[in-house]
């Protein structure tokens, strides 16, 4: 054999001497097992993005998100509240093992193994079933995590006053208060230190503008209502009297 006779010379030996075109299986090689990514697949995921898309909007006109009275660094007994999708966490750092001197532990660690499992897990559960017995510790941790959290969401929401929430959050308008007058002497001496100075509401609920008479506001403020305990206010029936007028006075010009 002559040399080089049938053979063919590349300048690398790992470049093939006839190249053949690098194209993929047409999707109809594989029927009832995959689609067109364009338009079938396309279409499908922008369907199902458009459903959601009309139901969230159709949520925020129907449910508003609620808005508040601006930050008041100064108030005291203004308890902050996460969005719902974080009041696990929030529930979950009232308790005892997770707070106080351990609030490392349950403000990093348990929820960053949590989070660091659920990154981790495409690479840790690496079965190629897909039916749910056939996938037992990936399944059951999963059920697990939805149970605390769904869990640990309700006892959240279950523990705050949500009326009170509102009320202590409620916009007012800004309305001039007679602070030399002596029903607002009588005001801050029994009623400042849970409705604000300005009566703008604090632990208690705001009262500007309030619908009640003047015979209703001395008898809550002897007898109390709802959260608010009875016997708050101190001093005379005449005191009181000038109290409950002040009160309905504000906001509510003109009326007695």
């Amino acid at each position: 054999m002559h040399r080089g006779k049938g053979m063919k010379f590349v300048g690398d030996s790992r470049v093939p001497a006839e190249k053949k075109p690098n194209i993929p299986k047409d999707y109809s090689e594989y029927p009832g097992k995959t689609e067109a990514f364009w338009p079938n697949f396309l279409l499908k995921e922008w369907l199902v993005g458009a459903v959601f898309l009309i139901g969230f909007l159709t949520l925020t006109v129907v449910a508003p998100s609620p808005l508040e009275k601006l930050a008041d660094p100064t108030d005291a007994g203004y308890i902050p509240l996460p969005d719902w999708y974080f009041l696990f966490l929030y529930q979950f750092l009232k308790y005892e093992f997770a707070s106080g001197p351990y609030i490392v532990l349950g403000a990093f660690v348990i929820p960053g193994l949590a989070f660091g499992g659920l990154l981790l897990a495409p690479f840790l559960d690496t079965g190629k079933g897909r039916r749910p017995f056939e996938r037992p510790i990936a399944n059951a941790l999963m059920l697990i995590g939805l149970a605390a959290t769904v869990f640990l969401t309700w006892e959240a929401a279950d523990h705050v006053d949500w009326e009170q929430r509102a009320k202590s959050g409620q916009i007012v308008e800004d309305v001039e208060i007679d602070k030399s007058a002596e029903g607002y002497k009588i005001y801050s001496q029994n009623c400042a230190s849970c409705h604000g100075d300005n009566l703008e509401g604090g632990n208690g609920p705001t009262l500007i503008g309030v619908e009640k008479s003047v015979d209703e506001i001395k008898d809550i403020a002897q007898n109390g209502i709802g959260g608010m305990p009875a016997n708050i206010f101190q001093g005379s029936d005449e005191e009181l009297d000038k109290l409950a007028k002040f009160i309905k006075g504000v906001g509510n010009e003109g009326s007695e």
